[in-house]
């Protein structure tokens, strides 16, 4: 188990390199009037925080090196789909609804109602890369059923954002819905590895033991209930029958989360 006495400094060190990388984001989306930029780097200040971690360490133990590579992965692969996916497009209409519900001043408000929230949500986010680059138990089951479902979860997210980029790029897909590949058992696949993801290190960080490895699974809960009723399903799907008619049958035999086989209409 982590020693209190090397937990706080160092998670508190992640923390301020977040709130940094939140800083210069909320500055830039000045220019452009664009708070949905954060959404962007969003998994760049979870592993962020997790370098700084590693940092203030004499050296990795094999938990830590892999912990912090897979988060890694995640987060550049997801960066530059998000950023790619955004570009062009302006502020996401989720965020322009915010902007106008907090006129007047938003300029100024989103410094803690979008950028400030979102710092602290890293961080919590963040906690099994601290408790895992800081344990010292060794190497044991859980470590190894958390990195094979750390990995799935990242290549399955990647999967889905693939398959629906390529849906989108084709010419008839106005109006359509998309249903194949992942998308054919899951309304939401994407979301669904990205909670393997993070239950994946979740269990990493129990393996490092004690009672900071149980909190830490803190993060996946909080990353779980981010997708399914915050800002992911809930909001994604808010209205979206209403705009997409096609999206009602699909709802009808598509599980919204975990991947199942389709229903009948």
């Amino acid at each position: 188990m982590p020693e209190a006495a090397a937990l706080l400094p160092t998670a508190l060190a992640g923390l301020a390199l977040i709130a940094v990388l939140a800083l210069l984001t909320w500055l830039v989306s000045l220019r452009t009037t664009d708070v949905s930029l954060v959404d962007r780097l969003w998994s760049v200040f979870i592993v962020g925080a997790g370098w700084a971690y590693a940092a203030m360490q004499p050296a990795l133990d094999a938990r830590g090196g892999w912990m912090l590579g897979l988060a890694t992965a995640w987060a550049v692969r997801l960066c530059f789909y998000v950023t790619r996916r955004n570009w062009g497009h302006g502020e996401d209409r989720r965020y322009q609804e915010i902007r106008a519900r907090n006129q007047p001043g938003f300029a100024f408000k989103s410094l803690y109602l979008v950028f400030g929230l979102q710092t602290v949500l890293a961080w919590i986010v963040s906690a099994p890369l601290l408790v895992g680059i800081l344990g010292g138990r060794p190497w044991g089951a859980l470590d190894t059923i958390g990195a094979a479902l750390t990995a799935f979860g990242i290549v399955f997210e990647a999967v889905a954002d693939a398959q629906m980029a390529g849906f989108k790029a084709g010419a008839k897909q106005h109006g359509q819905v998309m249903d194949q590949g992942l998308w054919r058992y899951s309304r939401h696949p994407n979301y669904f590895g990205e909670a393997c993801t993070w239950w994946g290190l979740g269990l990493m960080a129990l393996g490092a033991g004690g009672l900071a490895g149980s909190f830490s699974l803190l993060s996946p809960l909080v990353m779980t209930v981010l997708l399914l009723r915050v800002s992911g399903v809930a909001l994604l799907e808010k209205d979206i029958a209403e705009r997409r008619p096609a999206y009602r049958d699909y709802i009808a035999r598509t599980n919204a989360f975990l991947p199942g086989p389709p229903r009948s209409g």
